[in-house]
């Protein structure tokens, strides 16, 4: 199963490149729709999941990190920033197969809806194509669209041993605005090692052939690569488990001051985070992400549902309403027949 999985991997991979002699350029921030990621719980810990995601939604921090699933789940997120002016949503399910293999899917939609078209509402008295003082615009020929960006993650992930597990994503990618739109198609892949139990680090390399996006425009676009690292680590106290965990984001589209760090073309973006659980029923976190926002965050556990809600703000005096809100909704299908052991 290991060497079709690659072997197809490989066959895309050529697809892909052999397309890339028309692009035009590498598009600096051209990434940034699929920079958010999904789940509450790693988003209350700024994003520092790089080493510990273990559930479904780990198919976006580290693909790798699906081995820690015992169970197929089925994840949901729904999140409003800019008081609801644009909205994102998630929706995943993730299966293991035996205790070597789990295969996921998994899709975001980030878009903003309603927008009104005006252009063809204009009452030009004048003729001259402006809006003039004494001109107004005729609400009934005003139209309104909507612009989204759909990115599908298909996921394999596998063990190599007891400590080491892999992981590959290859991402479908649809924009559409007004009078654009794009297709395109690009991978990740991740490790995640297990140095001892309470230990666990991780690395992802996300875009790792260059993501490509080809536009209607006739414009193609390639997403440069990002390396995430990071570590958690989980230690018993006060009844439960404390995990602090450290990732940095190495970027390398020379973005310098709009980085916490820069090397030369290089910048670095460091997310920390921290969570407290208490014996699987509740937990409760915070962050500093790699935008230098603060984030908070808990959650509860009923039976075979978790429950959690995040929030992020730009500053100290973001108001709550402009701020983001995530919350998530995770369905684990605990029955002995899904067992991954079984």
């Amino acid at each position: 199963m290991r060497f079709s999985a690659l072997t197809l991997l490989v066959l895309m991979f050529g697809l892909t490149t052999s397309g890339v002699q028309a692009q035009t350029e590498v598009a600096k921030y051209g990434g940034e729709f699929m920079a958010t990621g999904f789940g509450s719980r790693a988003l209350a810990m700024g994003g520092a999941s790089v080493a510990i995601a273990g559930d479904v939604s780990a198919a976006y921090w580290n693909p790798a990190g699906l081995m820690g699933m015992d169970y197929p789940e089925i994840g949901l997120m729904h999140e409003q920033r800019f008081g609801g002016l644009l909205s994102y949503n998630y929706g995943g399910v993730a299966w293991p197969f035996g205790p070597r293999y789990t295969l996921a899917l998994s899709v975001t939609r980030m878009g903003v809806d309603d927008i009104p078209d005006t252009r063809g509402a204009l009452i030009d008295l004048n003729g001259n194509g402006q809006l003039d003082p004494h001109e107004r615009l005729d609400p009934s020929r005003i139209n309104s669209f909507s612009t989204a960006d759909w990115v599908a993650y298909l996921t394999y992930a596998f063990q190599t041993n007891s400590r080491l597990a892999l992981g590959v994503n290859l991402k479908l990618i649809s924009r559409d605005l007004l009078d654009a739109s794009a297709m395109g198609v690009g991978f990740d892949i991740g490790a995640l090692y297990r140095a001892t139990e309470a230990l666990s680090l991780g690395a992802t390399v996300q875009d790792v052939t260059t993501t490509l996006m080809a536009w209607s425009t006739g414009r193609n676009e390639l997403v440069s690569p990002t390396l995430k690292l990071g570590a958690g680590y989980g230690i018993k106290a006060l009844g439960g488990t404390i995990t602090p965990a450290l990732d940095f984001d190495l970027m390398f589209e020379n973005r310098r001051f709009a980085s916490t760090f820069h090397v030369g073309a290089v910048s670095i973006n460091p997310r920390a985070g921290l969570e407290y659980r208490f014996r699987d029923l509740f937990a409760l976190r915070a962050g500093y992400s790699d935008t230098q926002d603060l984030t908070f965050g808990a959650g509860i556990h009923l039976p075979k549902l978790y429950l959690d809600y995040a929030f992020g703000q730009n500053d100290l005096f973001t108001e709550f309403k402009d701020a983001s809100h995530r919350i998530s909704l995770r369905v684990v299908l605990e029955e002995t027949q899904f067992s991954r052991k079984k």
